[in-house]
């Protein structure tokens, strides 16, 4: 594999840089540029973060990888990891959902009018989704979900209870998992449909998670949804789903957050000193960011891997868990180290005096326990790798 990239690359780079810059010099630049959110940075999830998405449209950074016919431009999956890269080393939106899970799949198994309704919206921007999958009693185990569907005339009538669905608190559009069949296994009676979150029956609850990251629980009751937005056929959601969460790790996990937080943390370590000398300088401090290095450089690997797989017009399914897997963990073993490495002092927040590192890796150290669940948890990326990659048997 050639880890460097072409000059026309290199030039689609200079190019997202540029536009970057020029959103940098906006008032609403410290709304959008914020990679203290830490994982959820990606999300669009304020009306500033909304108009940064658009200008993205505009600029003609959503849809690089769609065929023509649906307004793409046909480029190798290789320019959404680029604009990806870019957006999450400043703590900006990803592009991943709406263009590399909601949009991929519909024009997989989309009906026409779905097609029509819903890609232009999402290569301008003016459509926000949540995803609908977890429930209390169905969370790692997805396919025991239990939210039902009940055919009534020409649609589906839904009762139950989705949670952990980040952006339903502002999102447009709901993607959503349900039970239309309960007599068969439990695989074969999903069902994926299309409604808008402002519908009479919905109700959005907060939960707030130790990173400070809001995600939701939702009730529906009595929540009637047309024929007209159910994805794909009847009670053939799960293959859906599973490619989508394919797309889901392969769009939104990036690198480039990863190698930013092991620079920032060797550059403190320089300027750190104990015992009359700088952190970085202690032999132990060094074997373990040498560690730590050699596992971001795996990290990379794996990432392009995905790429190239995504280039061979396959889902990524392994390579996607793996490098999801690996930069996760990574991430949050990063921050494990600062605070092992800085002392007690990097326990403290942003608002203590005596914090380290203006208190990023207090922030950090909370906010990359929620990357390892988000996607799939990482405990799911090893069943995925063991039984895809490895052949290995459920266990009994």
């Amino acid at each position: 594999m050639n880890f460097e990239f072409t000059k026309e690359e290199q030039a689609f780079i200079e190019r997202v840089r540029d536009f970057l810059k020029r959103e940098a010099e906006k008032d609403y630049a410290s709304e959008i540029m914020a990679p203290e959110r830490e994982g959820h940075a990606q999300l669009a999830d304020s009306e500033e973060r909304r108009e940064f998405c658009r200008q993205l449209g505009k600029a003609g950074f959503l849809g690089l990888t769609w065929p023509r016919e649906y307004g793409g431009k046909e480029l190798p999956g290789i320019y959404d990891y680029l604009v990806n890269e870019e957006l999450a080393s400043v703590g900006a939106p990803l592009i991943g959902k709406g263009v590399g899970i909601i949009g991929k799949t519909l024009m997989h198994h989309g009906s026409d009018k779905l097609k029509r309704e819903f890609l232009p919206k999402i290569l301008n921007a003016e459509v926000e989704f949540a995803l609908g999958y977890s429930e209390p009693g169905a969370g790692s185990d997805l396919a025991s979900m239990k939210l039902k569907a009940e055919r009534d005339g020409d649609g589906w009538r839904l009762n139950g209870q989705k949670t952990w669905n980040t952006s339903a608190n502002f999102a447009d559009w709901y993607w959503l998992a349900a039970r239309t069949d309960s007599t068969g296994p439990k695989h074969k009676g999903i069902t994926l449909f299309m409604l808008p979150l402002d519908q009479k029956g919905i109700t959005v609850r907060a939960i707030e998670t130790m990173a400070a990251h809001r995600t939701n629980e939702v009730f529906f009751d009595d929540v009637w949804v047309s024929d007209d937005y159910v994805v794909g056929e009847v009670n053939k959601g799960w293959s859906y789903i599973c490619e989508a969460l394919d797309y889901e790790r392969f769009a939104l996990y990036t690198f480039g957050p990863v190698k930013l937080k092991l620079d920032a943390l060797v550059e403190l370590l320089k300027n750190t000193e104990r015992n009359g000398k700088p952190l970085a300088q202690h032999e132990h401090v060094q074997r373990v960011l040498a560690r730590l290095s050699t596992r971001v450089e795996a990290a990379k690997g794996l990432q392009r891997k995905v790429i190239c797989a995504a280039a061979q017009g396959r889902v990524p399914t392994v390579e996607s868990a793996m490098c999801k897997l690996c930069s996760t963990e990574l991430g949050q073993d990063i921050s494990n180290a600062a605070m092992d490495l800085l002392g007690p002092e990097a326990l403290l927040s942003h608002s203590a005096p005596g914090n380290v590192g203006d208190g990023a890796w207090e922030n950090s150290l909370r906010g990359t326990v929620v990357d390892t669940i988000g996607g799939g948890t990482s405990q799911i990326q090893k069943n995925i790798i063991a039984r895809r990659h490895l052949q290995l048997p459920n266990p009994s």
